[in-house]
């Protein structure tokens, strides 16, 4: 008798495998994409003594004003401080419009830059350049073009109120319920403002685009403009070039935000995905972000050799 019990828990369990595993394969990828952002997990502190990982002591020494780090799969918050808190968030409103373009405009499309785009004193596009749309949208990720999001934005939306409209929208079917668009490129406004925790969901909405990834991810290139002139770009990230396993992701810096910086970097079958705003220097952002990834993947060891031993 007691077997036989054994026997029914043990097929109801599995039955009860077979359900969610049909339910998950009945998803679309949209559904997939978005179950996976929503996903964030407390409790890795339960698991884990988190103030005994190796880097613990170091978070303390951080000028960063707000950061969310965690693991992309799981979810689980490895470290956080004022992370749901609303601030200004620079270049990395880049990501909100790097991610419409890819899903609203044509890879193929004209771009042609007009004088009414050319509105700050760093970008590197003039008016009257013309690029694919698809090279356009890398260009302004990988220099942070300010006057480059202006262009893509009036290209997409027909003008930059419409775009923000767009980006809103975009932000509230995301869940993004601390942030609110109304620029294209993140140069000071008091009404362009999101959180690391919001920021945090983008980035993980917009890694599942390989489009996006592969843009973000990429130290230099050589970009075409349709008169047969080419634009060497460097990215703006130097962790790409100095961070093992850095896949990316964005800079941000204006004296309103201070220095931000959303990255993303894999080892040992583990992605963290990380934003910082409000550092200290555009220098000790990189720093500290190679502090706080440094010690998310201590922690992702702890808890595979935890585990090990159960």
């Amino acid at each position: 008798m007691k077997h036989s019990k054994v026997s029914l828990f043990l097929s109801l369990g599995l039955l009860l495998l077979s359900a969610c595993a049909d339910r998950r394969a009945a998803l679309t990828p949209e559904e997939l994409r978005m179950q996976k952002i929503a996903l964030l997990d407390s409790t890795l502190g339960d698991l884990i003594a988190l103030d005994s990982v190796e880097g613990y002591d170091r978070l303390a020494t951080l000028s960063a004003e707000a950061w969310l780090l965690v693991e992309d799969s799981t979810g689980f918050i490895v470290s956080q401080k004022n992370a749901t808190q609303k601030r200004f968030i620079a270049s990395i409103t880049k990501m909100m419009t790097c991610l419409l373009a890819l899903e609203a405009g044509n890879p193929g499309d004209t771009v042609c830059v007009g004088p009414g785009d050319c509105l700050t004193r760093n970008a590197w596009v003039k008016a009257g350049d013309a690029f694919l749309l698809s090279d356009l949208t890398r260009e302004m990720m990988m220099v942070s073009d300010n006057d480059a999001a202006y262009a893509l934005a009036r290209h997409i939306a027909g003008d930059t109120l419409a775009f923000y409209d767009m980006m809103n929208w975009k932000a509230r079917y995301l869940g993004m319920d601390s942030t609110h668009f109304a620029s294209p490129n993140g140069m000071p406004s008091d009404s362009n403002y999101s959180s690391a925790s919001d920021l945090v969901r983008l980035s993980r909405y917009c890694l599942c685009d390989s489009v996006f990834s592969q843009m973000v991810g990429t130290w230099e290139a050589d970009l075409p403009l349709l008169d047969g002139r080419h634009m060497p770009c460097q990215n703006t990230n130097l962790l790409l070039a100095s961070y093992e396993g850095c896949i990316g992701i964005k800079t941000g810096y204006t004296r309103q935000a201070g220095s931000c910086l959303a990255s993303a970097a894999r080892r040992d079958g583990h992605t963290l995905v990380l934003v910082l705003l409000g550092s200290r220097s555009k220098s000790v952002r990189f720093r500290e972000s190679a502090i706080l990834l440094d010690y998310g993947f201590s922690a992702m060891k702890a808890l595979s050799e935890r585990r090990e031993r159960s």
